[in-house]
């Protein structure tokens, strides 16, 4: 979990009174999950969060899904999808089950609405494209393969700095955190971990808005949409602290794990969360022993289903994908490289990958759309020509 981080001023002691230069009082909100005992942040805004003008329905945000198909191998060209539209109402699902969803989006505008999330974490992972996450917290720029880790009811924004976006969006029902097995029992991330707290990027700055006026955000609550007005804008904070805010990790500050022979899936594993586990593959050398085979070795995904997002062209075990490619390797199922590239591994150096993985531990759905943009023929790709 990211590390206590405090901007702007806040008064000595919590829940002390806290007035501004006219003599007003600051007004107070404790945002955090788990009512009052998970992790949290306290802020204070010039005006009262709660001021809501109006209420109304937006939109239902319904998944989907394909009709039933026999069980097998797949294999989903994203690239083939249309992707304009709003970041958060025309996100396109792929895959989902009780746990997370996984979607894509392309986002027309250079700056979104505002949005609250009150149904789930979000791990954002930016395939394509610049720009600043802005919330009450401040600022958090970010760029081309940032992880963008937003929890549960943070309100915020997106602004875009470049034409080209592509957001891959990781929604979770449970509470998004770094793997346990990473931390040690203070918390902190150990000299084992393939990242520490230096790779994490907090909010930079606040930038503070005392304004009044009708300013519409967009709450995602039970798959649904609900515009709300509020009576001031929503970064009209002046000071925060705690443990609980937007954060930043790029996957090419994961430092992967290289040995004589081959390391299994769960060494890149960079975040964990309930019912799923995502993992990171980065550049990196091969194996190093010289009777070493790089490629993995068949495996079969008992009580998991293994999704794969290739954030670039290359991978060592697969042929035919492309980047943009999502292959899905249900339970029940073995799979491994295919023909002809375990041995094409053996005596190769390095390789350029680069891919998110996602492993669920329960059977993932998936979504019409995703459905009508797939490879139907990839289960024969093992087949001997």
């Amino acid at each position: 979990m990211p590390v206590y981080h405090s901007l702007g001023e806040i008064p000595s002691k919590r829940h002390k009174v806290y007035r501004k230069p006219n003599g007003e009082l600051y007004a107070e909100e404790l945002m955090g999950n788990m009512g009052f005992v998970g992790p949290s942040s306290l802020l204070y805004h010039v005006r009262r969060p709660t001021a809501v003008r109006a209420i109304r329905a937006v939109k239902a945000l319904k998944q989907e899904a394909a009709p039933p198909e026999p069980l097998r191998h797949r294999h989903f060209r994203t690239k083939q999808l249309e992707q304009t539209g709003d970041v958060f109402a025309d996100r396109i699902p792929l895959v989902f089950n009780r746990d997370v969803s996984l979607s894509i989006v392309s986002p027309a505008a250079d700056i979104s609405d505002f949005y609250r999330n009150a149904q789930g974490d979000e791990i954002v992972y930016i395939s394509e494209g610049e720009g600043a996450l802005e919330s009450p917290y401040g600022v958090l720029p970010f760029i081309e393969g940032d992880y963008v880790v937003i929890p549960r009811g943070i309100l915020h924004r997106y602004r875009f700095t470049s034409p080209q976006r592509v957001l891959l969006v990781i929604e979770s029902a449970g509470y998004v955190r770094t793997p346990k097995r990473y931390r040690n029992e203070y918390g902190q991330l150990m000299e084992s971990s393939p990242y520490s707290e230096r790779d994490i990027r907090c909010p930079q700055y606040l930038e503070t808005h005392d304004e009044k006026g009708d300013f519409k955000l967009l709450v995602k609550k039970e798959d649904t949409l609900t515009e709300m007005t509020l009576a001031y804008h929503p970064f009209d904070v002046v000071g925060w602290d705690g443990y609980y805010y937007p954060w930043a990790l790029n996957i090419r500050d994961f430092e992967p794990r290289v040995g004589r022979f081959h390391l299994p899936p769960p060494t890149h594993q960079t975040f964990e969360s309930d019912g799923f586990v995502v993992c990171s593959f980065c550049p990196r050398p091969y194996d190093f022993d010289s009777e070493a085979v790089p490629a993995p070795y068949a495996h079969s995904n008992v009580m998991s289903d293994e999704l794969l997002y290739y954030a670039n062209s290359e991978f060592m075990s697969r042929k035919g994908i492309e980047y943009g490619s999502i292959t899905l390797h249900p339970d029940g199922l073995a799979h491994g490289p295919q023909p002809g590239r375990t041995e094409a591994s053996i005596g190769q150096k390095q390789t350029n990958e680069l891919a998110v993985m996602m492993d669920t531990f329960r059977g993932l759905q998936v979504s019409r759309q995703a459905a009508g943009v797939e490879d139907k023929d990839y289960y024969l790709s093992w087949l001997e020509l």
